[in-house]
């Protein structure tokens, strides 16, 4: 499985949910996660319901078996001092740069520069090792940018590299699309079984091909159960009102005549968006990918139903025959 996995998706699919819940199924058996924030919204700490998170990697949950789980928000602006104390030792000098503006100003205005930081960040994860030649974390999750701009988020090095054809700028840009183009690599998108979603998640995905950027899962989030099966729902949709009235009154149902059409209509709903989602499940397999689903949770997902969420991709094979932390080549 891949070390570094990029989760993206249309704005109300619940990506950051599906990237914390990814994060919690893979750190298991003392397996260790850092789960990624780029987009300044600090969603990973309400749902580990954690204070902010500071630009530093944080532990924020444990998982069965001894995992840990980790958290990082990346800044551009204090990605960018770290980037300039490596290459160019400025020290206390970038942090004057900072008072002045001049930081503001690079990741704001210089064409590509915050996201290659951004990306530069999560990418120097992945690779990093402790003195015993092991990686630090067996998975970096990154929960990204929504789907309409996963592509250019993710391509933006191989711009900056085209742009820079010498120096640090370019050698940093080249190492990190070494890592994106990887088999290290895989970046999910999480859909609903609703049309735009799923048009959107097919769309993304011909982008990153086209890219050649390593497509991964397709990971159905807030799948509603199916209430009814196929022979209630020919029988409340076609109109058998008089057989429905009968079982109600058998059964001891009072007023059964009153509740017949109100049941009616919710199951002709009920039977019309069953329809509509098989047809949605068709278009997603027809892509061709191999995907997750995780189910609706009607209160809103707390930590314990984040717990459940992860529960569910472990069942589903998510970090299936991984081990612990091994040494790097």
């Amino acid at each position: 499985m891949s070390r570094f996995q990029v989760v993206s998706g249309k704005g109300g699919t619940g990506k950051t949910t599906v990237a914390a819940a990814l994060a919690l199924a893979l750190a298991t058996e003392g397996r260790r996660t850092l789960l990624v924030e780029v987009e300044g919204r600090q969603g990973i700490a309400q749902l580990f319901e954690a204070d902010s998170l500071p630009y530093e990697e944080r532990k924020i949950a444990a998982a069965p078996g001894g995992g840990e789980v980790y958290a990082l928000a990346i800044d551009a602006e204090l990605a960018l001092l770290d980037y300039l104390q490596m290459f160019y030792k400025l020290g206390s000098a970038g942090r004057a740069l900072k008072k002045l503006g001049a930081i503001d100003f690079a990741t704001t205005i210089a064409p590509g520069v915050r996201d290659v930081l951004l990306t530069g960040k999560a990418c120097e994860a992945v690779r990093r090792k402790d003195r015993q030649n092991r990686f630090v974390y067996d998975y970096v999750i990154m929960d990204a940018p929504p789907t309409g701009r996963i592509t250019r988020f993710l391509n933006v090095n191989d711009e900056v590299a085209g742009l820079a054809r010498i120096g640090p700028i370019h050698n940093q840009a080249q190492a990190v699309m070494r890592v994106l183009k990887s088999p290290e690599t895989a970046v999910h998108l999480v859909t609903l079984l609703e049309e735009m979603p799923v048009q959107e998640t097919a769309d993304g995905i011909a982008e990153l091909r086209a890219a050649e950027l390593p497509v991964g899962r397709v990971i159905v989030n807030m799948v509603r159960p199916q209430l009814l099966d196929g022979d209630a729902l020919r029988a409340t949709v076609g109109g058998r009102r008089k057989e429905i009235a009968k079982t109600l009154t058998r059964a001891g149902v009072t007023g059964a005549a009153g509740l017949v059409r109100p049941l009616v209509e919710q199951a002709a709903e009920h039977s019309q968006r069953v329809g509509l989602e098989r047809e949605q499940r068709a278009v997603l397999a027809g892509l061709g990918l191999p995907g997750y689903e995780l189910p609706l949770i009607g209160e809103g997902v707390d930590l314990a139903g984040l717990h459940d969420l992860a529960a569910g991709l472990r069942e589903q094979g998510a970090g299936e025959g991984e081990s612990g932390r091994g040494a790097g080549s």
